[in-house]
């Protein structure tokens, strides 16, 4: 199983898949899943998005049009993301935790002609829309009756194309970037993941792959559909994860790898003991964020490997760094070599120049071959000096901070960009900063990460605030309340200090390593300072994870 030369799309890797291995399970979704229970092959799917083809040809949608989907981990993702590949228009995934103002950035910035939503959106898509002109709105079901909008003129009007999706992904400037991803960034993910070998091999025609990961991340769109497309698996596809329904959904799935996040094995090792946790057929499982003794606890416990590993949206599988072969020093924050066939990574100091062993500097990664870039994301849409930045000396600068050991793994140190991973979510600093700073009754706002021992990390803000106002608990839940009306759930802060002033550099810029220093400490110690609003900020929406 492989994709050929001639299929230059992922539709027709599909197809390809679809002639050879029809009667194959596609995609199953369990019964207790939103939507209820899907069972696919790849003839009915294909069957389904013909369907959905002749709805979008027939309103006039094609090359070059920018389609939004808002249909969170449902069988319509597929149906309409592969449908939209085969005519040629480039899809933008929107996660439905985000605000109408989070989504109406990403539909004004990626150029969208039409946002496809689930019904039970309908509200959160009039208001993303409202007031941007020429945009449609249409669900599902009304494209696959052949009732989608008329095509308008495109908004999309020159420049740098979508290619086949833009995902977006949290930048430290504040402001989400759009990854453009082609055709061949989605392929050489699928080929990279089939080519992978060693703990991480693909049977063809056997695998069936579980994941609760959202299919606005790459994780989901492009590794593990890509992934099981090109070896004709089936996508085990849960709309979220639940700890205490995991071992019965993996059984009854017959799944037999897993992708994950560090934030699941901390939750599956919080829960009693199950008779089912050691009757599954899972043979491994494949992520990253696994913190510390928690990695051989697992493993020992549940009885298969994490194959922890690190990548970014863009990088997709060509730069990906994982430990499916060689030692995987368990524990350790070890992520393992890049694969040679597809890429290349160094350790470089604050010059450029490559690090010695043991050293921390910055990961930088480059496909082999005479093209750096063969691979990975075409570049930021509509941002090409970010681009630039981010590919300097035919190296992609990662902005994460890593080691190489004596036996050349890779060991991962931190982040060097100011950013927060919450539950597999990146969170930008500045982001939430420029939220709370619209608060009248905040003067100055920092924010920082802070260790969580179920999801990695949390977001922690220090609030100044005018002479005045009363620093209090009261405050600090209606300052919350006010972020909540412009944030994701999940970017909300889950502490807050007030302090007096901030410390600050010579240039007046926030001392952001020391605040993490003494949030840290707050935590360790009571402080009337400090006030853990992670039971309000609950409140606000449910987590994915």
């Amino acid at each position: 199983m492989s994709s050929r030369a001639d299929e230059v799309s992922v539709y027709e890797a599909f197809e390809g898949t679809r002639r050879r291995s029809g009667a194959q399970p596609f995609l199953h979704i369990p019964v207790h899943c939103a939507g209820g229970l899907v069972d696919l092959t790849y003839e009915q799917a294909g069957c389904a998005i013909e369907r959905t083809i002749m709805g979008y040809r027939q309103a006039g949608y094609g090359p070059g049009y920018h389609v939004a989907l808002l249909l969170d981990n449902r069988a319509e993702f597929y149906i309409h993301w592969l449908a939209l590949n085969a005519i040629g228009a480039g899809v933008v995934p929107i996660g439905a935790s985000l605000t109408a103002e989070e989504a109406r950035y990403l539909l004004e910035h990626g150029d969208v002609d039409l946002v496809v939503h689930l019904p039970e959106f309908q509200a959160l898509a009039e208001r993303a829309t409202h007031p941007i002109g020429g945009l449609a709105i249409a669900t599902p079901q009304a494209v696959d009756a052949q009732g989608a909008p008329r095509a308008a003129p495109r908004r999309f009007a020159g420049g740098q194309p979508a290619g086949a999706a833009i995902v977006f992904t949290s930048g430290s400037t504040g402001r989400p970037k759009g990854c453009v991803l082609s055709n061949e960034y989605f392929l050489t993910f699928g080929n990279w993941y089939r080519d992978l070998g060693g703990r991480c091999t693909l049977h063809p025609e056997a695998e069936r792959l579980i994941t609760p990961l959202p299919l606005n991340h790459v994780n989901a769109l492009g590794f593990s559909s890509m992934g099981m497309i090109l070896t004709g698996g089936c996508i085990i596809q849960l709309d979220r994860f639940r700890s205490t329904e995991w071992w019965p959904t993996v059984i009854e799935s017959r799944a037999t790898l897993t992708h994950y996040l560090g934030v699941m094995p901390a939750m599956l090792l919080q829960l009693p003991p199950h008779p089912l946790e050691r009757s599954h057929s899972l043979r491994f499982g494949f992520g990253g964020g696994v913190r510390g003794a928690l990695h051989a606890s697992f493993e020992e416990r549940f009885g298969f490997p994490l194959i922890e590993a690190w990548a970014m949206t863009e990088t997709g599988g060509a730069g990906t760094i994982s430990t499916h072969a060689g030692e995987r020093h368990v524990g350790s924050g070890c992520i393992g070599k890049p694969s040679a066939r597809y890429a290349e990574a160094e350790i470089v100091d604050d010059d450029g120049e490559p690090s010695p062993a043991e050293a921390v500097g910055e990961l930088v990664v480059r496909a082999t071959g005479s093209d750096p870039c063969r691979g990975f994301f075409s570049g930021y849409y509509k941002d090409r000096a970010a681009t630039e930045n981010a590919w300097q000396g035919g190296w992609l600068h990662t902005g994460d901070l890593a080691r190489r050991g004596a036996d050349g793994a890779l060991f991962f140190v931190g982040r060097r960009k100011q950013m927060i991973r919450r539950s597999g979510e990146n969170i930008s600093a500045a982001e939430v900063e420029a939220v709370l700073a619209v608060d009248p009754h905040v003067k100055e706002a920092a924010v920082v990460p802070v260790p969580d021992e179920i999801r990695e990390e949390e977001v922690f803000a220090f609030i100044v605030v005018p002479a005045d106002v009363m620093p209090t608990g009261a405050l600090a839940d209606a300052i919350l309340r006010g972020a909540a009306e412009r944030l994701a759930y999940y970017k909300l802060p889950g502490y807050f200090a007030f302090v007096d002033s901030l410390p600050v550099t010579a240039t007046q810029k926030p001392r952001y390593g020391a605040l993490a220093e003494l949030a840290r400490s707050l935590i360790d110690g009571p402080s009337p300072s400090l006030h853990d609003v992670r039971r309000a900020k609950r409140n606000h929406g449910p987590s994915r994870l």
